[in-house]
């Protein structure tokens, strides 16, 4: 345990209105658990912060008192990104504020949302951010990421769709970036994650979203390459209305699955169709020529039930071990790669998932953002996950081996939302000719790399 100097810690304590936990506190073990049960990190203070005063006040602390600094939104993060040991944590899952402009078409979401709470406040509008395929998942990772999920081939990237951010930097000055405003910092944060200092606020472009047409198909694993090959040619030249990620997964022993398909390796596709509702099933006819399936959900939904689907599957807690990639093309060689790890899946929340990044996000310049892979057309992550910490080994070997088995076929780099902590080769690969420019702002804004609990873009010297 690291030594702190208590008059600073009360000093501290004197200067935010929200909570400041160390360790031994009543509340610390609840406030030290993230997402991803396999991160076990101490920190030595962790402030939950209600307010920007706070969160400045934080930043100062630590950059004062020389200690490590990590930031935590919705705790998602696989590596652990979000906790530090014998740091400070700003913890900023009180700070939930939500305003939608429904004349504008904007929303503005303060640093601690989930995406669950922005589609509550925004559904009874009509209107939706694109983001990510998990409810429960934090607003300002997933955004600083990139952001892919059910609707980028329709609206782009969560990135594409944020106007304005507010943000607390090193020196604990708060600026906002914009097109107009600091806009190298602008054109940073999309994409490169927590590297430049604490977001308290985002806005967003709002678009027309409502019912849709979607949810999962499932079919025979053995059926898997035929499935496979008809969506990849489908998907790439799709009207962009139309969206549907593959991947291979257990059917969970739930009621709402048939018993006799419990346990059962499938291949899985779970559509999301955002035109009109009235051609959704004329739409749909050619979809179901992919294959026979053997359980067929996909129909009229409101976008926050599909945003769900998938939460009571990957609740809090779970044990995860993330590999992801990037791909130009999926060959009948790499879709022979995946039927063969993909009849290992080694637990029952193990999982591999392509998801299509053509349509709006293409049409994007690879400079224009930080996030680089404007020209891939499909990003792949294979998640290892169980509840029980005695399987890590096999699960984590397993996503090991299929990573390295389709990495020579894959675009190179990696999306940093699903990375592991893998190295700062892997992270310049990421972000391909942007790193330069990246390392440049990175130097601007935080020169001695305060916020390098991440995955750290180095100042450029």
């Amino acid at each position: 345990m690291v030594a702190m100097d208590q008059t600073a810690v009360d000093t501290l304590k004197a200067s935010v209105r929200g909570q400041v936990i160390r360790d031994g506190d009543a509340d610390y073990e609840a406030a030290r658990k993230i997402y991803n049960g396999m991160i076990d990190r101490r920190p030595a203070l962790i402030v939950r912060c209600v307010d920007v005063a706070d969160v400045i006040a934080s930043v100062n602390y630590a950059r004062e008192q020389k200690l490590p600094l990590a930031i935590r939104g919705g705790g998602h993060n696989g590596p652990g990104l979000s906790l530090v040991d014998d740091g400070l944590v700003i913890d900023l899952s009180r700070m939930k504020g939500i305003r939608v402009d429904e004349k504008a078409r904007t929303v503005r979401v303060e640093g601690g949302c989930t995406w669950g709470d922005v589609d509550h406040a925004t559904h009874p509008f009509g209107l939706a951010v694109p983001s990510g395929f998990i409810s429960t998942t934090g607003v300002g990772g997933l955004t600083l990421g990139g952001g892919v999920g059910y609707l980028t081939r329709r609206y782009g990237l969560t990135i594409d769709n944020l106007l304005a951010v507010d943000v607390v930097l090193a020196d604990g000055r708060l600026v906002t970036a914009s097109a107009d405003e600091n806009a190298d910092l602008y054109w940073a944060l999309r994409g490169g994650g927590g590297n430049f200092g604490v977001v308290t606020s985002f806005l967003f472009k709002l678009n027309p979203v409502n019912m849709v047409y979607g949810g999962p198909i499932f079919y025979p694993l053995e059926a898997a390459p035929t499935v496979m090959k008809r969506w990849r040619d489908f998907i790439k030249s799709a009207s962009p209305d139309i969206n549907g990620w593959v991947g291979f997964h257990y059917v969970p022993p739930v009621p709402m699955f048939p018993q006799e398909h419990h346990f059962k390796k499938v291949c899985i596709i779970t559509w999301c169709y955002t035109g009109d509702m009235d051609r959704a099933e004329e739409v749909f006819k050619p979809i179901r020529q992919f294959g026979t399936s053997i359980m067929d959900f996909a129909g009229p939904i409101p976008w926050p039930a599909l945003q769900s689907l998938f939460d009571a599957l990957y609740p809090p807690g779970l044990q995860w071990y993330w590999r992801t990639d990037l791909f130009n093309e999926i060959s009948d060689q790499v879709i022979e790669q995946h039927m063969k790890f993909g009849a290992q899946l080694p637990t029952g929340h193990s999982a591999m998932h392509l998801y299509p990044i053509n349509g709006a996000a293409s049409r994007v310049g690879k400079n224009d953002t930080a996030w680089s892979y404007r020209d891939a057309n499909f990003v792949e992550v294979i998640v290892g996950v169980d509840p029980d910490p005695a399987n890590n080994p096999k699960m984590i070997q397993w996503a090991r081996d299929y990573w390295e088995a389709l990495h020579p076929y894959s675009a190179g780099g990696a999306y940093i939302n699903m990375m592991m902590e893998e190295g700062e080769e892997r992270i310049k690969a990421a972000y391909r000719d942007n790193y330069p420019k990246l390392a440049a702002v990175k130097a601007k804004y935080d020169p001695n790399n305060l916020f390098h609990v991440n995955q750290n873009i180095k100042p450029q010297p």
